[in-house]
């Protein structure tokens, strides 16, 4: 087409408003926390309901593209990101009118439908991407998707602005880049999918994927999700909470999102030298010796050197999954990238958002509670979570921590400004902070090292176990390597569509 370019410039700019929105909201974790009161395992709950909203979406997108198209469903997908940040708005005068769990479905909601409007993205964007550009589909989807890495770029950078302009108006930037897809979306033609065409069956499509190699292909893709969303949704957080800094932990994810950002346009070389499965197989190991890395490292030079093991391990990793499927199933791209999106997405919003926030609780409420019992039950939140099957827990409240950490001087600052309105009922949420502070104050020359110890070691623990998920990873990869290598059996279904030329 003519106008590919435009196209994928397009989806480039949908991937960055996606990555702006994510970075920045991973960005405002600790000022939720402290401003709202939430545990670990509450903020990854509205991390992950964004991710988990944004993998539903793109397997109905997915599906959906065959039968109304391309434009339509990015349109749709502009109207989603509008509402998402009309309803950040709304979060504070919530908060102060009704407390933290009517901020938390706002946030939450906000999250998801933004992951909505990026899931029919993704669901178009992915299967455009092949489909342009047929002779390079690994090198293109890489391409693509350098505009996520770009957008969290952008987005670390509007961070460090938190403090001095209102965390709404930053986590709304990302309508800039939405405004750009939108126009370019509203103005240029889109091609036909294959089974608009009449080249390939709706059915036939489906059909196509059933298969043992397909079901690997899910199951990886699951996983890459839980390791690269999933943690990235803390990552600036916990290289924060290591570092002591929330300045060297925003810089450390910018300069990680930068390296992604610049990596990525070179994915077509080095699969050419080394097959696209030989690089997920050396990208899984190498994001696994990353995570560990990190979750030991104790100084600014060190945490830069494993932060860039890290980096180059998860680099690569969305992508070219999404290469495989559409050098393998190129008739079938538009199912088959939904489902691989929607694996992946839904495992990170599910078990790696959620997942990760629940191993910090748990491993510094175990920390706290055997090293200063005492202090656990003045800084404890005030209700239980869950995570799956794991026993419930009851963590660190965030707020409580972010007073002992600056001594009450927030929410006392937050009682001179409200002057005389202070007892309204708008006030209610942070007067409840106020009156804990005033309660426990006497404790705070006690409390503030063992929580903040708890905190670092619950960071730690967590990124610790979670490297365990690209070891995993490499496993099934070994496995792809030498399945896809196997002899051609007659009736597999998993190779009848492979494209003339495909070496993987």
């Amino acid at each position: 087409m003519e106008n590919r370019k435009l196209l994928l410039y397009a989806g480039f700019l949908a991937l960055i408003a996606a990555g702006i929105g994510f970075a920045v909201r991973a960005g405002l974790l600790d000022v939720w926390s402290t401003q709202y009161g939430f545990t670990m395992t509450e903020l990854g709950q509205i991390t992950g309901g964004g991710l988990l909203g944004f993998g539903i979406v793109i397997l109905l997108a997915g599906f959906l593209t065959d039968w109304i198209g391309y434009k339509p469903l990015m349109l749709a997908a502009l109207v989603c990101h509008v509402i998402s940040a009309v309803m950040l708005f709304s979060a504070t005068p919530v908060f102060n009118a009704a407390g933290k769990d009517a901020v938390y479905m706002i946030l939450f909601w906000s999250a998801f439908i933004f992951a909505v409007g990026n899931g029919i993205c993704e669901g178009v964007i992915n299967p455009l991407t092949a489909a342009i550009y047929p002779e390079q589909k690994t090198h293109y989807l890489n391409i693509l998707h350098a505009g996520w890495p770009a957008g969290l770029v952008i987005g670390g950078l509007i961070v460090f602005l938190k403090g001095s302009v209102g965390w709404e108006i930053l986590l709304a930037t990302y309508l800039i880049p939405t405004a750009m897809y939108g126009f370019i979306a509203v103005k240029e033609r889109f091609p036909q999918t294959h089974a608009q065409s009449g080249s390939v069956s709706y059915g036939g499509m489906i059909t196509k994927l059933i298969a043992p190699f397909f079901v690997i292909l899910l199951l990886t893709h699951a996983l890459v999700g839980y390791v690269e969303l999933g943690t990235d949704s803390w990552i600036n957080k916990i290289t924060s909470s290591i570092l002591k800094s929330a300045t060297l932990g925003t810089a450390l994810f910018i300069y990680t999102s930068l390296l992604m950002t610049g990596l990525r346009f070179f994915a077509g070389p080095i699969v050419h030298k080394i097959s696209s499965l030989g690089l997920l197989f050396f990208s899984a190991c190498i994001g696994a010796t990353g995570l560990y890395l990190i979750s030991i490292g104790t100084n600014v030079y060190f945490m830069f050197f494993a932060a860039t093991v890290y980096a180059l391990g998860k680099t690569f990793l969305w992508p070219t999954m999404l290469g495989v499927v559409g050098e393998r199933y190129p008739q079938s791209a538009t199912v088959a990238m939904a489902l691989m999106g929607f694996a992946g997405m839904t495992s990170a919003g599910l078990l790696g958002g959620p997942g990760i926030g629940y191993k910090q609780d748990y491993f510094s409420s175990q920390y706290i509670q055997a090293n200063a019992p005492e202090t656990f039950e003045r800084v404890k939140a005030p209700n239980e979570n869950q995570f799956l099957v794991f026993p419930p827990i009851v963590g660190i409240d965030g707020a409580k921590a972010g007073m002992l950490a600056d001594s009450g001087a927030s929410i006392e600052n937050e009682k001179t400004i409200a002057g005389d309105e202070w007892s309204s009922e708008k006030f209610e949420g942070l007067r409840n902070q106020y009156d804990w502070w005033q309660t426990n104050k006497e404790y705070a020359s006690v409390d503030a090292a063992p929580t903040s110890e708890a905190a670092l070691y619950g960071s730690r623990m967590a990124i610790r176990v979670t490297a365990l998920v690209p070891a995993t990873m490499a496993i099934l990869y070994l496995i792809l390597i030498f399945a896809f290598k196997a002899p051609k059996q007659k009736g597999d279904a998993s190779l009848a569509e492979e494209a003339p030329g495909t070496e993987l």
